[in-house]
Order: C-alpha cells, then structure tokens, then sequence
C-alpha cells in the first residue's frame, strides 16, 4: 500500500474517531430523533458529506454508537472478571453490578443505551439494540457461570438503575427511590 492510501485511511478513521466522540455527546443530549446529521457533521467539524461517506446515514451512525457502547460495557465487563476475587457466580455478578454502574455513571453512554431503546422501532436500531443485549448476556453468562435467573436480576436491576439515572432520581433520597434502589 502507497504512503499516500496509509495516510488517507488513517484521516479517514480519526475523523471516523472524532464523529463518534462528537456523535454520542449530540445524540445523548437530544435523542435519535432530536438531533440530525447536520448538527452531528457541525459538532465534529466536518460537511455533511463528509459525514455521509463515514457513515451512510443516521441510523446507521447511531447504530455504530451502541455497538460503541457495547464494546465499552464489554470491556468494562472483561476487565472486572480478570480481576474478581473469587469465580462464585453470585461475587462475580455482584462486581459485574458495580462496573456496569461506573460505566453508566458516564451520562453519555447511559443516554445512547436509553435513546437506543427509544428508537428500536427503526429496523437497524432495534437490530443494533438486540445485538448489544446479546452480546452482553452471553458475555456475562460465559464469564461468571451463573444461571439464568441470576442474570436476568442482573440486567433488571441494571436497567432499573438506567431509568433512575436518566430521570435524575438515583441520589434522591425518597421513599420511593430507596425502595427502587434496594
């Protein structure tokens, strides 16, 4: 390969870098629906054609964004089994709870998981969404070895905790919130 084509794909996924990083800040503050490709193409500092050449529209960006967030849950996920003190299904899930809490404390990344939800009903959205709750499940499964119901409390209370924060109520200190909190 030329210098010259090495250069060019390496500008290529730096701006592909920078959409995403610029993408998930705009797409967290205003949802799917409120923000538009125009506002995502100004944020990052490139034309809209530009834009369109990384990614060959919305939906398709906001899915490159959850499969992001994925990749981050997953990591963050892989990171705290290394370094579990014990393979007890019960101790890993409950070191899994407190990574997937840090991750989420990231407002961004909790708001593409929300705004992903919202607009799964956009074909390649939803697909985007079931693949990164796929991947979680079976990632978490494989890892800690717990059963199914352990899991499913796992990600109830994983996504019990996303509505409390999203709708700023996870520091509240009412009795509804303790109780939701456990």
């Amino acid at each position: 390969m030329s210098e010259t084509k090495a250069r060019q794909r390496s500008t290529a996924d730096e701006r592909r870098a920078t959409v995403m990083r610029t993408a998930i800040k705009a797409f967290a503050e205003r949802g799917y629906y409120g923000t538009s490709t125009m506002d995502v193409a100004k944020a990052a500092g490139i034309s809209q054609g530009y834009l369109y050449r990384l990614f060959p529209d919305k939906e398709a960006l906001f899915a490159a964004l959850i499969e992001h967030c994925s990749t981050i849950l997953r990591e963050a996920a892989a990171e705290t089994v290394a370094k579990a003190e014990s393979s007890d299904p019960e101790t890993v899930i409950a070191a899994l709870a407190s990574s997937y809490g840090d991750v989420v404390a990231d407002r961004d990344v909790l708001m593409i998981l929300m705004h992903g939800n919202c607009a799964a009903s956009v074909p390649v959205i939803g697909e985007a969404v079931r693949t990164c709750y796929a991947r979680q499940v079976e990632y978490i499964r494989a890892a800690s070895g717990a059963s199914d119901e352990q899991i499913r409390r796992y990600f109830g209370d994983a996504l019990l905790s996303n509505v409390l924060l999203a709708a700023g109520a996870a520091d509240l200190d009412a009795p509804w919130v303790r109780t939701l909190r456990g």
